[in-house]
């Protein structure tokens, strides 16, 4: 079975903490035998007799709040889809001098039409991004932290930006996964 990235939204930081165990706790309840985390914030790679399917990102999610009581997205790529987002990464040089700056936002689904000029609108600082299949590549060349762009993204009330992780992880996580 080749392995899933299965990437969590929004946990270890403001008081929802998922401590490794349990996403490992987590991938044993669903059948996957060898799972794998990263880092503190919510990755978890997925090999194991089970079987991935279309309803994974949902399994995680019901089996999560199942077992902790927390309910939260999952973001799920194949090790296929993560080499394709890798590949067409459209920011080379940012990556060679600010890796840390440029994020991966991987979603559920394309950017709804409408949102991309929405979106472009809200940027109010030096922010760029380009729409990949499922995520948006964004990089942030000053500073992620006291940007405004997430903030006034939401305030749009368009879809979520979904969950992000800097360029170095997805990396990590390819290593992971042997790509």
């Amino acid at each position: 079975m080749s392995p899933h990235i299965a990437l969590l939204r929004g946990v270890n930081v403001g008081g929802r903490k998922v401590l490794k165990d349990d996403l490992l706790g987590l991938a044993k309840d669903l059948g996957f035998d060898d799972a794998k985390t990263l880092l503190a914030s919510g990755n978890l790679v997925l090999w194991g007799k089970a079987e991935a399917d279309a309803h994974l990102e949902k399994r995680l999610e019901d089996g999560l709040e199942k077992r902790m009581g927390l309910r939260t997205e999952f973001f799920v790529r194949t090790s296929a889809e993560l080499k394709a987002i890798i590949d067409a990464n459209p920011y080379p040089d940012e990556v060679r001098s600010h890796p840390n700056h440029l994020l991966v936002h991987f979603m559920k689904a394309p950017l709804p039409d409408g949102d991309e000029a929405t979106l472009r609108a809200a940027i109010t600082g030096p922010e760029t991004f380009k729409v990949g299949t499922r995520e948006l590549y964004i990089d942030y060349p000053e500073d992620v932290g006291h940007s405004m762009l997430d903030r006034d993204w939401k305030k749009t009330k368009k879809s979520p930006l979904g969950t992000a992780r800097n360029w170095n992880t997805v990396l990590k996580l390819a290593a992971m996964v042997g790509l």
